[in-house]
């Protein structure tokens, strides 16, 4: 590679750019540069002779994808290098190879809504009780063996137990359901992949030469099946490189597994490893929490977080009344940034669960605060959007059964549900896609002449629609939202119809926005981006608006001024991480993925109180609090006298890393795990675990109630029983 573009890289990343043959893996600290190795990475193979057409590289949203693609561009590395996410290029492959995964390749890919639709008929068409057999529980069970790579033949040779057997029945039902109607869900475009690369000679001898360079980003991201997959892709070979860092793995709960990174050096003995340590985007205050919170963990990679920045940062700790309060006070402190000339698009605020947005959305409606909320799945799941992208949908796949239900009578026209189940009962008498029966329908002998005229009306139309699909995608929308009927629907139905409309404005715009980027746009292509959609991709950096988002959603992004909020046990560490390391583990791990999302200031904040299930409930300050390092959490008298847990820190009181007074406090007695107790007020409990952290000692109890609580020793007042 040129010097000059070498110049322009940390020794640490000169290392791992250059490395040319042979397993490489780079351990990449939060704000290291890391897609700035897999970008010049590319650019020296290519430099060095190797073919773009000859490289892949896979990363885990789409928006990383596209940053990905113009960085690569601006260094003249991108044309003819695949660069796409996991599931993009899984969607490529099947529709390539189609026949050899045995499927067709105009297939359809099904979001969540329609999954549900088809579990539930799944359950149904198996004679079972959906309350005894919940249809989300089904499919989350499937969604798991899918993860490991068993298909629903495979499950059913090893199916014993009367549950089993059950979930093999609707496994089998389900697969049935989603091949009748071409489609597949998230989980089959990697399972159905992963199984056609390792077990269809041909084909994976064909891939392993066309992408004899694999670079996969986020490696600690990866579930079993995008594991399995890139190493068949890369054994014959051995050139693969995993960016990535255990200390951000936070995808556990959809499959990911932490162990595919840690294990990288075993499956790949002669792998070069390398560690990306300097850090370009946080204070040093940041830092040194960040380094401190995540040395609790013990599954990890060793490394440091070492601040190239020279400028001073803060980190604030905050406590508040309640989650009003709490609210209140962020957009106080947003306010004093914007009146300090801080641009909104610099701020973002993070929270563990969805629902703690209200609070903070209310309050930024108060103080005139501009924000986003970025949950970008939300907005395809409007009706109005639903609608006119099933009309697509069905344009795309004919026998898309799901999409084609949903629009039959939307807008009305005159076809009953009872006619539907005629027309379905004739497509399944006969063998046939429910698409087939309504060009047929003078054929369904239990339809009237009239019901049978609506359908075959309908069939025609979208006979026309589907003549005309070729090319830009923008134009036929329209002409789709227009004539379909769906535009006459909404006018003069007042500010909803006015915002449905707004809506599809929108998404026609984008349609633009895709035609205009795409290099042959194709309304099969177009559906598969929509279907691919995730929230981090919904994060529009443009709007100068303060951002509003999830804790996982913050991945991969950054802003000067970062507020965390809600920092109590039960939430972060979320109570199902109380009683499982692994689980905890991960909490803390989201927690470092928020901390080093601040670039120059970091607020944290929690309330002592706050309302759950409708309830205003007392809570205990989260124990990560405490592994920021000292002096975080003075020692202050806290309103009443509720000294029971974690939060007697001040009505308001802040903290900016200096040294904590020290506690001049009575020993107290040890607690061993297994140990009886009684507290104040959660009463009985047996001791779970316990951590001696001399003054800041944490205890943590699970008591009589079913509640798990970790306590601050030196405020529990526990008494031994």
């Amino acid at each position: 590679m040129h010097s000059a573009l070498l110049e322009q890289l940390t020794p640490s990343q000169r290392i791992a750019v250059s490395h040319h043959e042979g397993p490489l893996l780079v351990l990449a600290g939060p704000g290291s540069g890391k897609t700035r190795v897999i970008t010049y990475r590319i650019a020296a193979l290519i430099e060095a002779g190797v073919r773009p057409y000859n490289i892949c590289a896979i990363t885990f949203t789409n928006k990383a994808a596209e940053e990905m693609r113009q960085r690569a561009a601006t260094l003249g590395a991108s044309g003819g290098a695949h660069i796409s996410t996991f599931h993009s290029l899984c969607v490529r492959i099947l529709r390539r190879y189609a026949a050899a995964a045995d499927i067709h390749p105009s297939f359809s890919i099904y979001d969540t809504s329609d999954q549900n639709r088809c579990i539930k008929r799944a359950v149904k068409d198996c004679h079972l009780d959906g309350t005894n057999f919940p249809p989300a529980r089904m499919l989350n069970a499937i969604s798991t063996l899918k993860n490991k790579l068993i298909d629903a033949e495979a499950f059913q040779g090893r199916a014993e137990d009367f549950f089993s057997r059950t979930l093999s029945q609707v496994y089998t039902r389900y697969q049935q359901i989603l091949a009748e109607r071409n489609a597949l869900d998230f989980d089959d475009l990697l399972m159905k992949t992963a199984l056609l690369v390792e077990n269809d000679a041909d084909v994976g001898r064909e891939l392993s030469d066309r992408f004899k360079f694999l670079l996969i980003d986020e490696y600690q991201d990866t579930n079993h099946a995008q594991y399995r997959l890139a190493k068949a892709l890369a054994l014959p070979h051995g050139n693969i490189c995993a960016t990535g860092d255990p200390d951000q793995s936070i995808y556990r709960w959809r499959g990911a597994d932490i162990r595919n990174i840690m294990a990288f050096e075993k499956d790949w003995p002669e792998a070069v490893v390398v560690k990306l340590e300097e850090n370009f985007r946080s204070t040093d205050a940041i830092l040194k929490a960040a380094d401190t919170l995540i040395a609790k963990n013990q599954n990890r990679k060793q490394k440091r977080l070492v601040a190239t920045r020279t400028d001073e940062g803060k980190v604030v700790v905050e406590s508040h009344e309640g989650e009003v309060e709490e609210a209140d006070a962020v957009a106080r402190q947003v306010e004093a940034l914007l009146d300090q000339k801080v641009r909104p698009g610099q701020i973002a605020v993070f929270y563990r669960v969805n629902a703690m947005s209200r609070a903070l959305e209310e309050a930024f409606v108060r103080h005139k605060v501009p924000y986003q909320i970025v949950r970008g799945i939300e907005f395809y799941n409007r009706k109005e959007i639903r609608d006119l992208l099933a009309y697509l949908k069905v344009m795309a796949n004919p026998a898309d059964e799901v999409a084609l239900v949903r629009i039959i009578n939307t807008p009305a026209r005159g076809i009953g549900k009872v006619t539907v189940e005629r027309a379905q009962g004739f497509a399944t008498q006969h063998g046939i896609s429910l698409s087939q029966a309504l060009t047929r329908a003078d054929e369904i002998a239990t339809l009237g002449k009239a019901a049978q005229l609506k359908l075959k009306a309908f069939a025609h139309m979208m006979d026309r629609f589907r003549s005309q699909m070729e090319g830009k995608v923008a134009p036929l929308a329209e002409k789709v939202f227009t004539e379909s009927g769906l535009e006459k629907s909404f006018q003069g139905t007042g500010q909803e119809g006015q915002d449905a409309l707004e809506n599809i404005s929108e998404l026609i715009n984008a349609a633009a926005v895709y035609d205009q980027n795409a290099e042959e746009p194709s309304l099969i292509d177009y559906l598969q981006q929509i279907s691919l959609f995730s929230d981090a991709d919904a994060y529009d950096a443009s709007s100068e608006r303060v951002a509003l988002m999830t804790l996982h959603a913050a991945k991969g992004l950054e802003f000067e001024h970062v507020f965390i909020i809600g920092l109590e046990d039960g939430l972060l560490p979320h109570e199902r991480g109380s009683e499982d390391d692994d689980e905890l583990e991960e909490e803390r791990r989201l927690f470092f993925v928020g901390v080093t999302r601040a670039k120059t200031n970091l607020y944290l904040s929690y309330a002592w109180y706050r309302t759950v299930r409708g309830q205003f409930l007392r809570t205990v300050a989260s124990p990560f609090l405490f592994e920021l390092g000292p002096g975080f959490m003075a020692d202050e008298t806290e309103p009443e006298d509720e000294q029971d847990a974690f939060g007697g820190f001040g009505r308001s009181q802040r903290s900016t890393a200096a040294p904590a007074v020290p506690v001049s406090a009575a020993r107290e007695p040890e607690f061993a795990p297994g140990q009886m107790v009684r507290h104040k007020t959660f009463g009985v409990g047996r001791v779970t675990k316990y951590a001696d952290m001399g003054a800041n000692s944490v205890v943590t109890v699970r008591f009589n109630s079913g509640q798990t609580k970790s306590l601050l020793l030196q405020y529990a007042h526990l008494s031994a029983l």
